[in-house]
């Protein structure tokens, strides 16, 4: 089945998949995603996730090509489901919204054609990457409610350590407001962007720890220019990536089930 981009009447959501949606299911696009959290994506299977950690930094072509690999497999039955969590060397992906004139500086980094939605985003250091990788036959044919539980598992894992973040109704992704920027100004601490094949999804969410901000220099980030970006650093609150990785396993789980490592089993 060929993969189509799939629009509500209000906004371009940061996703793509080749399913034909059911009139039930194109229903909930239009329900806002904080009433939509409500509902529950835990899995109606009792296999755990496999939950993976890359300590070293992972180049693009290579997390792309073990993504669909996996993704081909959990499609099959063959493998579990997987959360892997990696950093990236410093480059720019570009979804498939992308404007190439939000490519401000193309000589930058490393600029990765990729099929996720979205727009033009920054990965690298410091920035910790969960890429998602489940089956939504088994959890919630609903891709708005996946959208926004995966809003929910940051802004649960931020308000751990005491970071309040927000969802927005028009734009995807997690921001912080910013009084000490000025009144009405928020940063955005955290981007999502998916993409479906068979139901099951792959890309993921980015989480800014401590990574270089002037990176992002080069690109208008998901296409806003009227909003920055921010971390936990630079909101002043230092914390390491391990620490963040708990937490963020501790916050799966509540939302969408157990998880093990290979060590675990």
């Amino acid at each position: 089945m060929s993969e189509s981009r799939i629009q509500n009447p209000n906004r371009v959501l940061p996703f793509k998949v080749n399913e034909t949606l059911t009139k039930a299911s194109q229903s909930t696009m239009t329900t806002d995603r904080s009433t939509t959290a409500r509902q529950s994506m835990l899995s109606n299977h009792t296999d755990p996730v496999e939950w993976l950690i890359s300590d070293i930094p992972v180049p693009y072509p290579d997390a792309q090509s073990f993504m669909e690999d996996r993704v081909k497999r959990i499609a099959e039955g063959t493998e579990a489901e997987c959360i892997w969590l990696l950093e990236h060397p410093p480059l720019y992906t570009a979804g498939t919204s992308a404007n190439p004139q939000d490519l401000i500086i193309p000589d930058k980094f490393d600029v990765f054609e990729t099929g996720r939605g979205g727009e033009y985003t920054y990965h690298g250091p410091g920035q910790r990457i969960a890429y998602v990788m489940l089956d939504l036959k088994r959890r919630s044919q609903d891709i708005r409610l996946f959208v926004a539980t995966l809003e929910d598992w940051i802004i649960n894992t931020l308000e751990a350590h005491n970071i309040k973040g927000e969802r927005r109704e028009d734009r995807v992704g997690v921001w912080v407001e910013r009084p000490d920027k000025g009144q009405g100004v928020e940063d955005k601490i955290a981007a999502i962007g998916i993409r479906l094949r068979k139901w099951v999804t792959f890309h993921g969410i980015s989480l800014n720890i401590e990574p270089d901000l002037t990176h992002y220099s080069g690109i208008v980030p998901c296409g806003i220019a009227q909003h920055g970006v921010t971390s936990f650093v630079d909101l002043g609150y230092p914390i390491t990536m391990p620490e963040v990785d708990m937490t963020l396993r501790e916050e799966f789980e509540k939302l969408f089930g157990p998880t093990y490592r290979a060590k675990d089993a």
